[in-house]
């Protein structure tokens, strides 16, 4: 199987190492926008667009099914993708949403950008008592692997929610890059959801294995912080020059 995944940028391969770890036997085409991220503050009308070039640049190699690995366009474009294109396309969202309300957590935590929070997604599917906490410094930080100040940025977030969750969900994909510092945040005494889990049983193996990944943007640094996050040596990484 052919599984196209695409984000903004290097948040979306916290999905794919997720997907490779427990499905190897898959072919894998990633794809990450990072000439146009950060995705967390644009309009709806632009997400759209973009997410729509991002799907389109993956269906030129021919994949068999798409996942949104980002938080901020599942939350605002699903519906509209799913009716533009004649192709399986599943978001992280969706299955968090039915993971939560399937579980005995009362209070959930969602930190997500900006674009995210505003739709209000979490509230109006969650049966739960939801805090939603716009968190729109996380994701240059992390693209930028710059984490100096990381501490203090997560207190300015978090500090008056500290005691009133039983769950903190990561609704970015590039937040399980700094999942570390997150538990050490909260004394490892509350649990973090990656939205990567509960899209796991959705999907099967094939038999063949392999991981190609595209930016719309490369750098040196880009291509150590994703060697870095797979954990994976033998990648072929290439830059989608003809962006539009």
């Amino acid at each position: 199987m052919r599984i196209g995944v695409f984000d903004s940028g290097l948040g979306g391969l916290t999905v794919l190492k997720n997907l490779y770890k427990h499905y190897p036997n898959n072919e894998y085409i990633y794809y990450g926008d990072t000439l146009n991220l950060p995705y967390g503050s644009k309009s709806k009308e632009e997400l759209i667009g973009l997410a729509s070039n991002d799907i389109e640049f993956l269906l030129t190699k021919q994949v068999d099914i798409i996942i949104i690995a980002c938080g901020t366009v599942s939350s605002n474009c699903l519906e509209y993708l799913k009716n533009r294109y004649d192709i399986p396309i599943y978001d992280i969202i969706t299955p968090t949403i039915n993971y939560l309300n399937n579980s005995n957590y009362s209070n959930v935590g969602i930190i997500a950008t900006e674009r995210t929070i505003d739709s209000d997604i979490f509230k109006k599917k969650l049966i739960k008592n939801v805090y939603q906490i716009k968190t729109p410094k996380l994701v240059p930080m992390i693209e930028n692997n710059n984490l100096s100040d990381i501490d203090n940025i997560l207190d300015t977030y978090l500090s008056k929610y500290k005691n009133k969750i039983d769950i903190l969900v990561l609704g970015c994909t590039h937040y399980p890059i700094i999942k570390k510092h997150i538990n050490k945040y909260f004394n490892n005494k509350i649990d973090l959801l990656d939205m990567s889990d509960p899209i796991l049983p959705l999907l099967k193996e094939d038999n063949t294995s392999n991981i190609t990944i595209y930016f719309s943007k490369n750098s040196s640094i880009t291509i150590k912080q994703t060697k870095n996050i797979l954990e994976l040596d033998n990648l072929n990484i290439l830059e989608k020059t003809e962006y539009k």
